[in-house]
């Protein structure tokens, strides 16, 4: 899978993540601190990754900022983006799940190596649901990046 992946901070925690990516065999794309010469502002680097999988350069994508909530907020004004801030496993597995999640948000703060490897197994363990209900959810969403777009 090719995954984008931004921090606006080169932290052990964004480097173990990178590392972790291409140990499961994913391709990585790097943006922001873990890019030299790149712009790490973390809504610049977030938009770059979420722009990614918008445009269909990546499939997913994981931003990264000190709280993460600032690299969620940047990356959800991407049409097509549904990015979700996690802080543990059940949190991760439940945003791919019921919310189609395809940009997962972490905080550099709070996320530690240990709580890393549980949250990416749960992401990338998880499926969209199928069920009705939440289909119609995520569509609608999707009608609200129409919405905004002024379509």
């Amino acid at each position: 899978m090719r995954i984008s992946v931004s921090s606006d901070m080169d932290e052990p925690v964004a480097r173990l993540l990178v590392g972790e990516l291409r140990r499961r065999g994913h391709e990585v794309r790097e943006h922001g601190a873990l890019r030299p010469g790149a712009d790490a502002q973390w809504a610049v680097c977030s938009e770059a990754a979420a722009q990614d999988v918008a445009q269909g350069a990546a499939d997913q994508a994981v931003v990264c900022c000190w709280t993460g909530t600032g690299a969620s907020i940047a990356a959800n004004k991407v049409p097509g983006v549904r990015a979700a801030l996690c802080t543990d496993a059940a949190t991760a597995e439940g945003a791919r799940r019921w919310n189609d999640a395809n940009v997962l948000a972490l905080s550099l703060r709070l996320t530690s190596a240990a709580v890393l490897t549980e949250i990416l197994d749960a992401w990338f363990a998880a499926e969209p649901s199928r069920d009705p209900e939440d289909v119609r959810n995520v569509a609608r969403v999707g009608r609200l990046d129409a919405v905004r777009l002024g379509s």
